[in-house]
């Protein structure tokens, strides 16, 4: 299967890409089809058709890379949002069987509709599925988190030696609504 995959094609070289990352797990592309202007791909090279059969630690650094993704499209796109989200599955919209993350560039009135009907559901519809989910995720593991230390840690200052360029970090929070 993964040798028919055109994201797998892509990776190890034979489709042409624009590549705008890439490191040994992990390879981020422009959709040449996109949404928007600077729509990307973030996928892990390994194929994975979907979420579910990733290992952890590899959906972390996919999430991760996608995070980076989405602030240098807000810094060199100059655009007012993002949209990440994963297909998973045909009926959820996936039309390649390789996991991948979409991070879409977005300004106001853009004409990119992300909008679904609600569906009010009852209380006995909401509390069916609440047990049902609980007790299924209650067989699966995951993991512990880790122990934190007791012994407070000093914290240090770091000059800015960058007279007038803000850091990235209060860029992303000016950006929070």
């Amino acid at each position: 299967m993964a040798e028919q995959c055109i994201i797998c094609q892509i990776i190890s070289g034979e489709v042409p890409s624009k590549k705008i990352y890439e490191d040994d797990d992990i390879l981020a592309i422009l959709d040449f089809n996109g949404a928007s202007p600077g729509h990307t791909f973030v996928m892990p090279k390994e194929h994975f058709p979907i979420f579910e059969q990733m290992p952890s630690h590899l959906v972390g650094k996919l999430f991760n890379v996608a995070n980076k993704v989405s602030s240098a499209i807000f810094e060199t796109l100059k655009v007012q949002g993002t949209n990440i989200f994963v297909t998973n599955g045909v009926p959820a919209g996936q039309r390649v069987a390789h996991f991948m993350i979409n991070v879409i560039p977005r300004m106001e009135n853009d004409g990119i509709n992300m909008q679904w009907k609600t569906r009010q559901l009852s209380e006995e519809e909401m509390s069916t599925i609440e047990l049902k989910l609980k007790e299924e995720i209650s067989k699966v593991g995951v993991g512990e988190a880790p122990k934190l230390s007791s012994t407070p840690k000093k914290i240090e200052t770091i000059s800015d030696d960058t007279e007038g360029e803000e850091s990235c970090l209060v860029r992303q929070l000016r950006r929070i609504p």
